[in-house]
């Protein structure tokens, strides 16, 4: 008998092209029961998985209906595997998450998780539904911390892990770096203090070994709720240094700034591209009547943004940052109380001496040293034609 599972409009047979579904049909795999784990599909997903951290894959996409898929040096190449089946993505899923996590993802159709082949490496992982059928989208997560010199990162945020207290942003799009630079910073702090640093993560990537800190990492599900449950109970851990995996909606934020206002220092990161979006996003998360209050408090804690872009290298393999990096100076604290965020790109500008940089000049830079090309420089620039000009100078 073949087995079948239905998109939108079409049924799926295994490895076949989609024909024409009846709605009686349809409506039989809006929630299509999850085949159980064979040990061969179990050999499958994982023999894909090392082929494509063989090639040097950052992303894996297995979705069923295609062949797998890999990220390759930004570029998203098809891997010599046949189609996957509905029912082998299903089994790919099962094989990769807990109880707990399959039925997160039967409740709410989505679900976040980490995933670890040993000696092979650990990924993050999102499962969800696309046309009623399961695809699964892998990031690959480096087991070993890489150190500030190897990340390419501006000298400015090593000296930011000396801050006793406080908030630091870092932002950018998915697949920015973001939280390779987090890791690399409770490294560096890891390495100095004795203190107590606790992360929030969804998932828990990086696994941190405790030296002269001791460091706990909870997970979203497996360990806490959510960002904003993990942040109202952490104050009562006697935390030194917090880490929230991001701020992604008012509670967490709310509770994020608290943190950071009774003396803790707190590391997160935001979806933005740059300082002034930031300080705009996070005030307008909150009520019309509560934003003049929101500014005052970000004004008093906020101590950096940093904004980073990843741009493939022209000179070698891999990829590199350019970083925009706004500090918070008596400046740029007026700017955010007074409501005028959209000046704090002239601050930015006019304090280079002090390690503040805005990201066309990082990208500039980049460029000048034979890093990146001019075409992705110009692509990627905050103003491209003012980019254009300084790089034909």
């Amino acid at each position: 008998m073949e087995n079948l599972c239905h998109g939108f409009g079409v049924t799926w047979f295994a490895g076949k092209v989609p024909i024409p579904a009846s709605d009686d049909r349809r409506a039989a795999c809006v929630n299509p029961r999850p085949p159980a784990t064979t040990r061969e599909d179990t050999m499958e997903v994982d023999t894909i998985i090392k082929a494509a951290m063989g090639l040097g894959a950052s992303d894996i996409h297995l979705v069923a209906g295609h062949v797998p898929m890999a990220r390759l040096h930004t570029v998203i190449t098809p891997l010599d595997y046949p189609v996957i089946t509905p029912e082998a993505a299903w089994r790919m899923f099962r094989h990769m998450a807990t109880e707990f996590q399959q039925k997160r993802f039967e409740d709410i159709k989505d679900t976040d998780f980490s995933y670890e082949i040993p000696g092979v490496g650990r990924f993050r992982v999102n499962a969800h539904l696309q046309r009623s059928m399961v695809g699964i989208a892998m990031r690959a997560i480096k087991e070993k911390i890489p150190a500030f010199n190897d990340l390419n990162l501006p000298e400015i945020i090593r000296k930011l892990t000396y801050l006793p207290r406080g908030l630091i942003l870092v932002t950018g799009d998915t697949g920015s770096g973001k939280s390779t630079t987090l890791a690399a910073m409770i490294d560096a702090m890891n390495q100095r203090y004795q203190k107590h640093i606790i992360t929030i993560e969804d998932p828990v990537e990086y696994k941190f070994v405790s030296h002269k800190s001791v460091i706990e990492q909870r997970e979203l599900g497996d360990d806490v709720p959510s960002f904003a449950s993990g942040l109202r109970h952490v104050l009562r851990q006697d935390p030194d240094i917090i880490l929230v995996g991001e701020m992604r909606d008012l509670e967490t934020t709310a509770a994020a700034i608290t943190a950071a206002e009774t003396g803790h220092l707190v590391l997160s990161t935001l979806h933005t591209v740059n300082a002034s979006q930031t300080v705009e996003r996070i005030v307008d998360m909150y009520p019309a009547t509560q934003q003049n209050q929101i500014r005052s408090m970000l004004a008093n804690t906020l101590q950096a943004v940093i904004s980073q872009t990843l741009f493939k290298r022209v000179d070698a393999k891999g990829m590199v940052p350019a970083v925009e990096v706004m500090l918070c100076t008596p400046a740029v604290r007026n700017l955010i109380r007074e409501n005028r965020a959209f000046e704090i790109p002239n601050v930015i500008e006019t304090n280079r001496a002090l390690g503040m940089n805005t990201l066309d000049n990082a990208i500039a830079e980049l460029y000048f040293n034979g890093m990146i090309g001019r075409d992705s420089a110009i692509a990627q620039a905050a103003y491209p034609d003012k980019l254009e000009r300084m790089l034909a100078a």
